[in-house]
């Protein structure tokens, strides 16, 4: 069984009733639900909840000393961000509507029924965390500074927006939610994934595995684990990866790629935080932090029915999206220097020095395997080094060869260019276009003629030819 505590912050029962506070605390712990704090005297709640952070409060209406009337706007006032839901063994409209006025969230009756009791707590639980991270946010847009940079060590960057979604991160890191991180092969979403498990503090392992190909019974294997005997060829028990992530954080890579009938198996394991391993009767808690991620458009799987909304809407009460290399191309030089001091200290080699006009060459590249694919090429030109200054003929070489490659990048490109051609009324002179593409290349390669040649797929003196050419043009007009 599962030791760990689900929520990470304790739920609060408070009623004078001993038999109360038992069979309660029982029912919850049967739904998943076990990290749970007692008080029998209402005249204790208040120095309870100053002495620990609680997620929830569940609150009788009827007690000696202090009633919860008493307490309820007490609690609200001190501690705005844990909901509160009231119980009474008095079916009293009057009261309930006073109570959701003074700003309970809900209202129960006693004999609570234990289904019902659990979703109040989990809707109680998601009010809680959204409360939490909304004040986290304010809290962070009146600060730059991140209270931990340190989990993003392994992300090398300078770019503003990518600093915004590290100041989101650790507002949400804490929280027992899932995070949904989207963006395209090779951003890094693992790697933010890893941050938000060092930010969390959680106690538990960080469980990596890519769900892609993974049929439903392979799928319920590795995540469930399964019970001596369950299928053919189960000579003995297996811990699934759920159980291996107690009390920590489970990364699901290629979320979009689930089945269909996986998918309802996460949507269950997210909402009632239980599951059966194959072959066994008895239900085990997961009290591990669900992370995911995809490269997939996420919105086209949902509008094609290849991926549930209900878990989508599960999945996306965070949401990270990270940003392509080419929309932060001034993250280049750093990683280049980054990924060259590695490969420096691997093979023994100091090669720091680079040609001038490499760094305005990749800058100018799509990269369509981002930061990964940037990694590939400047290990592949160490791997050459033959002393001097590193050679940019390796890097042209893959990025030829990539150019060579048909793509969904090319097809765009001409599909923007067929376009453009089309709202033109007049066609301009083909020496006006051939103009316009020139110094657009220039302007990308910052005046560098050697890359603008480069990225138009010419000689050096071609280019030449047709700058002077152009120029001799001008003069003569």
């Amino acid at each position: 069984m599962n030791t760990g505590q689900f929520p990470t912050r304790p739920i609060l029962l408070v009623d004078d009733e001993e038999l109360f506070l038992a069979s309660t605390s029982r029912a919850l712990r049967s739904e998943g639900i076990n990290h749970v704090a007692q008080c029998g005297d209402s005249r204790e709640v208040m120095s309870t909840l100053s002495k620990r952070d609680f997620s929830v409060v569940v609150l009788d209406m009827m007690m000696p000393h202090l009633s919860g009337t008493d307490l309820l706007p007490l609690i609200l006032a001190d501690f705005p961000d844990v909901p509160v839901t009231v119980v009474t063994g008095v079916k009293d409209v009057g009261t309930a509507v006073e109570c959701l006025k003074t700003g309970a969230y809900d209202y129960l009756v006693k004999p609570v029924d234990v289904t019902e009791f659990a979703a109040t707590i989990r809707r109680g639980l998601e009010m809680s965390e959204l409360r939490r991270q909304t004040r986290l946010l304010k809290e962070r847009v009146f600060s730059d500074a991140l209270k931990q940079p340190e989990a993003f060590s392994d992300i090398i960057t300078q770019d503003s927006g990518m600093h915004a979604i590290f100041q989101y991160t650790e507002a949400i890191a804490q929280t027992d939610l899932p995070v949904l991180i989207t963006g395209e092969t090779g951003v890094g979403k693992e790697l933010i994934a890893a941050a938000i498990h060092k930010l969390s503090g959680r106690e538990g392992e960080f469980v990596s595995v890519n769900i892609a190909g993974l049929d439903d019974h392979l799928f319920s294997d590795t995540l469930f684990g399964h019970k001596k005997g369950a299928y053919t060829g189960a000579d003995k028990p297996r811990k699934g990866l759920i159980e291996q992530a107690s009390n920590g954080t489970l990364f699901l890579d290629e979320i979009g790629d689930l089945h269909l009938e996986s998918q309802v198996k996460l949507l269950r394991l997210l909402q009632e935080r239980t599951y059966y391993p194959l072959g066994d009767d008895f239900p085990r808690t997961n009290n591990a932090r669900i992370v995911v991620a995809t490269n997939r458009d996420i919105q086209f799987l949902r509008v094609s029915e290849t991926f549930r909304n209900d878990l989508y809407f599960r999945l996306q009460t965070h949401h990270i999206h990270l940003p392509p290399l080419r929309d932060r191309a001034g993250d280049i030089p750093l990683l280049v220097e980054h990924f060259l001091a590695h490969a420096s200290e691997t093979l023994g080699e100091d090669m720091r020095i680079l040609a001038p006009e490499l760094l305005t060459h990749l800058e100018a590249f799509d990269f369509p395997g981002n930061v990964r694919e940037l990694e590939g090429y400047v290990l592949d030109a160490a791997s050459q080094y033959k002393g001097g200054v590193l050679s940019i003929k390796s890097f042209q070489t893959k990025i030829g060869e990539m150019n060579r490659v048909p793509n969904r990048v090319n097809e765009t490109v001409e599909a923007v260019i067929e376009e453009g051609l089309a709202a033109l009324r007049i066609l301009p002179p083909l020496k006006e276009f051939e103009r316009f593409v020139i110094a657009e290349a220039l302007k990308r390669a910052n005046g560098n003629q050697t890359t603008a040649a480069q990225l138009l797929g010419m000689t050096r003196q071609a280019l030449n030819k047709r700058l002077n050419r152009s120029k001799t043009s001008s003069d003569d007009a």
